[in-house]
């Protein structure tokens, strides 16, 4: 099986291709944006594997939770390939693709949410126990258990607030490679979906909070 896959859920924009378990990727950190890098980023890619956008089996993309800006993106260019190839289309949870991405056995993924927020779900083993949401650091939920390792830029920016956990590392990123890596089995299964229902997952549909709202949750005006 052949997939593309996008994540562009963070500032770490990437494309990925799977060709039955082979694997390459680009990514580039792109802080504004990323529109104009992403589908040449995946021409290149492509070119450089020795195939078209027609020899493809499915387009897979980071579907969230992350920038609102950044699943838009992704979910709206895997739509429009999906659409002219006639392809299956599929989204990955982009907290997931982090835990895979981290490489942890146990992997609390942690991303920053903006807005004195963040996004956290956990797995073990690749098996969801804490299912995506969004609150406040101070409210985080954590699994039962030891060894939870915590994973992604949220640490980075609201470290002294999450719960305490055996280690924390806030390098890890959700990947292109692991958003493939997933979706791959799921699309061999017939999980793929129509490109008319490709749709990013927000958690939360406010984009921006009040002066006051700032304020109560210990923002600056």
């Amino acid at each position: 099986m052949r997939i593309l896959a996008l994540e562009t859920a963070t500032h770490r924009l990437s494309v990925a291709y799977w060709d039955d378990g082979a694997l390459v990727e680009r990514a580039a950190e792109l802080p504004n944006g990323g529109s104009e890098w992403l589908l040449p980023a995946a021409n290149a890619l492509l070119e450089e594997a020795g195939i078209t956008m027609k020899a493809l089996d499915g387009i897979a993309f980071g579907a969230g939770p992350g920038s609102f800006t950044g699943l838009r993106l992704a979910a709206g260019c895997a739509q429009g390939l999906a659409f002219g190839l006639d392809l299956p289309v599929i989204g990955i949870n982009t907290l997931e693709a982090l835990a895979l991405a981290s490489g942890e056995s146990r992997a609390y993924a942690c991303l920053d949410a903006r807005m004195n927020e963040v996004y956290v779900a956990a797995y073990d083993g690749g098996r969801q126990v804490l299912a995506p949401t969004v609150c406040a650091p101070e409210q985080a939920p954590v699994p039962a258990g030891d060894g939870w390792v915590g994973c992604g830029d949220g640490f980075a920016a609201y470290g002294g607030r999450l719960p305490a956990l055996a280690r924390t590392r806030a390098e890890p990123r959700p990947t292109a490679a692991a958003v493939a890596q997933l979706a791959a089995p799921r699309l061999a299964r017939g999980a793929g979906l129509d490109a008319a229902l490709a749709a990013p997952l927000y958690l939360r549909d406010k984009v921006a909070l009040t002066t006051a709202e700032r304020l109560a949750r210990g923002g600056s005006k």
